[in-house]
């Protein structure tokens, strides 16, 4: 258990009182989240809502043919309970493991009672899907306002300030997914960032090399995402941890 001591590091978790987090912890379970691994399906139950400590969830639609594209992402700012919150039994989206890393896992079961018996998770929650909410919508704008680049080099900037390395392990097949595009053309755009000095590519990874310069190659919209995440994460959610 002391490998977890520093556990868990979901900012929305560590934004609750003191006292119900610790009347949380009996109901989550630490798991490692795989590269491209499905924690839940399209049209299957929601059996459990996931707080991610680590790593990138990407909730994806999955079409008749197969195909996927991206509508939104979750790390540590967030959770998967979007659909819970309104009391849905059966998921619209997939959930795909986007970077690997770790996550707090409670069941439906367990989510529905604090929603109900905990005033500060609940209000928590709400926040928290508006903020889930304009990303979506900034997303929608995003995809028909902007190029390519620019849409790459906000995708990887999300990625960054989710996680805690400037070294994303990302496949540029998954890349041209997530963004609705075909491989050939997610690796021109790749390689325009690459050619400028921003990234550099490896085998299943992208390096970001100048953040700054990133900032300026991707659109305004970065702005707007990262306003929705600080939205539901108050400065003071890191200092919990010393009292649970």
């Amino acid at each position: 258990m002391s490998a977890l001591s520093n556990w868990p590091r979901n900012r929305l978790l560590l934004a609750l009182p003191s006292s119900n987090l610790k009347q949380l912890m009996p109901e989550l379970e630490h798991i490692r989240c795989q590269r491209e691994q499905i924690l839940m399906d399209a049209d299957s139950s929601i059996g459990h809502v996931f707080f991610p400590d680590s790593g990138v969830v990407s909730v994806v639609a999955v079409y008749a043919d197969g195909s996927i594209i991206e509508m939104a992402t979750i790390g540590r700012e967030g959770c998967t309970a979007i659909q819970a919150v309104f009391g849905a039994k059966i998921s619209s989206v997939r959930l795909l493991v986007q970077i690997p890393g770790s996550a707090a896992k409670m069941s439906r079961a367990a989510f529905t009672r604090a929603m109900g018996s905990m005033p500060s998770f609940r209000s928590l929650m709400y926040a928290y899907v508006q903020a889930f909410l304009e990303q979506v919508l900034v997303s929608v704008a995003c995809n028909g306002a902007h190029s390519l680049k620019e849409r790459l080099a906000r995708w990887l900037l999300m990625m960054r300030d989710r996680g805690d390395d400037d070294t994303l392990q990302i496949t540029q097949n998954l890349l041209a997914e997530m963004l609705g595009v075909q491989r050939p053309t997610i690796t021109n755009a790749a390689r325009e960032l690459e050619r400028a000095g921003l990234i550099t590519r490896g085998r299943r990874q992208v390096t970001i090399l100048d953040r700054q310069s990133l900032v300026e190659a991707s659109c305004e919209c970065i702005s707007w995402s990262g306003r929705a995440s600080l939205f539901t994460c108050p400065k003071h959610t890191h200092k919990k941890r010393a009292s649970i």
